[in-house]
């Protein structure tokens, strides 16, 4: 493709260094998408008659099919995927095959296939993540009344529900649903006639190309254009954050599974044994979504160093910027794939969480809020209940049991009326709380919000 400047053929080692075709083929479908609009443009501005529109168009849907059928045979030495569809084109339909090109760069080609392919999996991985966030409402819905501690620094806290704990991660996966759809619009801008930096003084429809594609305008600087990869560092980002947040179920999952807290079953199929200790089932579904994650962490710190110090505009750095995109991608599509099934599968140990539960260590601060009610200082009652866990360990005596109004005159003998799960549970009907009627309604209103028209379309 630049023949002309140079006397020398590039070196093999040369070619093996900078090709990307090894990966970037799979934007296939969007270069030739991008090559189609690019072409009809060329018909409006003169340079293509519609006749050579028409025969390159069908050339470009041949390539396509046969790429899709697994007979089209790539070469590194054409470098990536443009120049392979452009180089298998000219050899299908001849010399008219060599217009096609005209005021357009590499430069803007490639900006223009990894928006819509980023457009395109943003769109893949909202429903993805939708079908998570549906799993998570149906366990919550089948165990909305079944208690279990709440944890702060791994120590037993409070009393919640099953229900009230899936529901905090249908929160945050909804928050990565809304980054993903912003980072959507962010992306969905046409930069094609930004040609290598500066257009091209053939000026076609940049709008018609745009509406071609779906896009939702053009670029205005051609500049930034061609130099532009914040929306796969958005996209990245967003899915480390998300990657986060699979980790975190994770590594709940991975305890509640332990003999030691034994709240939850995984199924054979998504857990695996030893090759040495035939009585263990590992959570290695949990553990591989944990580790994946720093994969994506991994990805996103590339992809910024690579950009951080380049000049404007376009640098073969960014050459760098595929991989990491398309791996951050295909992990985030195989995790919540894998997750979603194996939340469907998995069950609750109803009577360990209830035992768990029944801890009456668990409903101390209640008992703080009881004495707060008749009058008493909030600090000082934190204090005389903590004298009464102290006397419950000190003389082994169950929290619940002891004498309370012999402990301080405080106390009345309604105090031990405070240790009843149920009444706990049902005191906390503030917006939030983990009472049982609003776990109803919050897995009502999600389950609206995932089924609603509105909440499936990008736009």
């Amino acid at each position: 493709m630049w023949k002309g400047r140079f006397s020398k053929a590039t070196a093999d080692l040369v070619q093996q260094y900078g090709e990307s075709i090894s990966y970037d083929w799979r934007l296939y479908a969007h270069d030739i998408a991008g090559s189609i609009a690019h072409a009809r443009a060329q018909v409006k501005a003169g340079i293509l008659t519609s006749d050579e529109f028409e025969l390159i168009e069908s050339g470009l849907l041949r390539i396509r099919e046969r790429i899709e059928k697994g007979d089209f045979q790539f070469s590194i030495e054409l470098e990536d995927i443009h120049m392979n569809i452009e180089a298998a084109l000219t050899q299908d339909i001849g010399s008219v095959g060599g217009k096609l090109h005209t005021a357009r760069s590499r430069n803007d080609q490639v900006a223009t296939d990894t928006r819509l392919y980023v457009r395109e999996q943003i769109d893949v991985l909202v429903d993805l993540f939708l079908t998570f966030q549906t799993s998570l409402l149906a366990k919550a819905e089948q165990y909305l009344e079944t208690p279990i501690p709440g944890y702060t620094h791994l120590q037993r806290g409070q009393p919640v529900t099953v229900a009230h704990h899936l529901l905090a991660y249908v929160e945050m996966f909804a928050r990565d649903i809304e980054r993903l759809r912003d980072c959507r619009k962010r992306t969905n801008k046409c930069p094609l006639g930004s040609g290598a930096l500066a257009g091209s003084t053939i000026n076609l429809d940049r709008h018609q190309i745009a509406e071609e594609l779906g896009f939702d305008g053009v670029t205005t600087n051609s500049m930034d254009a061609i130099a532009d990869r914040d929306y796969m560092a958005e996209l990245l980002f967003t899915l480390s954050l998300a990657g986060m947040h699979l980790s975190r179920w994770s590594e709940d999952l991975i305890l509640w599974c332990s003999a030691e807290f034994g709240f939850v079953n995984l199924s054979d199929a998504h857990t695996t044994g030893s090759s040495l200790m035939p009585q263990k089932k590992n959570p290695d579904v949990c553990e591989l979504t944990r580790g994946k994650t720093g994969r994506l962490y991994g990805n996103l710190v590339s992809l910024l160093t690579s950009a951080k110090g380049l000049p404007l505009t376009y640098n073969r750095d960014l050459q760098e910027d595929k991989e990491p995109l398309f791996d951050s991608i295909d992990t985030m599509i195989i995790a919540l794939k894998v997750n979603a099934e194996m939340v469907q599968e998995m069950a609750f140990r109803e009577d360990v969480c209830l035992a768990a539960a029944s801890d009456p260590m668990l409903l101390a601060t209640d008992l703080a809020d009881y004495l707060v009610k008749s009058g008493v200082p909030f600090r000082e009652a934190h204090e005389l209940v903590g004298m009464a866990v102290a006397k419950s360990i000190e003389t082994q005596t169950p929290l619940h049991e002891l004498d309370f109004p012999a402990l301080s005159s405080h106390y009345d003998a309604g105090a031990s009326g405070v240790f009843s799960l149920q009444k706990a549970l049902a005191a906390r009907t503030n917006p939030g709380s983990p009472s049982i009627q609003n776990s109803r309604l919050e897995i009502t209103r999600w389950q609206k919000w995932i089924s609603s028209p509105l909440e499936k379309k990008p736009h």
